[in-house]
């Protein structure tokens, strides 16, 4: 009877041993995995870019604030009485800047509502194949380094069609 117990757990811990390598394998990144999870970083980096310079825009060429200095005094003082009425900040310089702010505060909030429709869009990336690329490069400092090297040349790709 021990004999029996011996091979069923010796049969049994090979048959698991031989699952886990297939669960591996099928879990192995590809190239494609990668490219389409590089995809998608540079795309949420070109999102953050582009919000970035809106951002940018509606601070400098604000007609009340008048320009990046006012902006940053403003900045400075907001939300001190004291310092609000040493700075002479004007109700109309209030409602502009907190038209900003709120502008700034919602940024962090569309780049992980832009990043998550791409991530569950299966035809840019799919949550499986993110969940599978994210483990990998968690779990491997090599695929990590492989995936950055990727995501900057395609940067730079990217950078030199738009000089084109």
């Amino acid at each position: 009877m021990k004999k029996t117990w011996m091979f069923l757990l010796l049969f049994g811990g090979l048959n698991l041993a031989g699952f886990a390598q297939e669960a591996t394998e099928a879990a192995a990144v590809t190239d494609e995995d990668l490219k389409k999870f590089a995809t998608v970083e540079v795309m949420t980096s070109e999102f953050v870019e582009k919000k970035t310079e809106e951002l940018k825009n509606m601070i400098l060429n604000n007609e009340v604030i008048d320009g990046g200095a006012r902006y940053n005094e403003i900045k400075a003082a907001w939300g001190d009485a004291a310092k609000e009425a040493e700075i002479n900040l004007t109700d109309e310089e209030r409602a502009a800047y907190a038209a900003i702010k709120e502008f700034q505060d919602s940024l962090q909030q569309s780049v992980v509502d832009y990043k998550t429709e791409l991530i569950k869009d299966d035809t840019v990336l799919g949550v499986s194949i993110y969940n599978k690329v994210n483990g990998a490069i968690k779990e491997d400092p090599a695929m990590k380094e492989k995936l950055d090297q990727l995501v900057a040349e395609m940067k730079v790709k990217d950078d030199g069609d738009v000089e084109k």
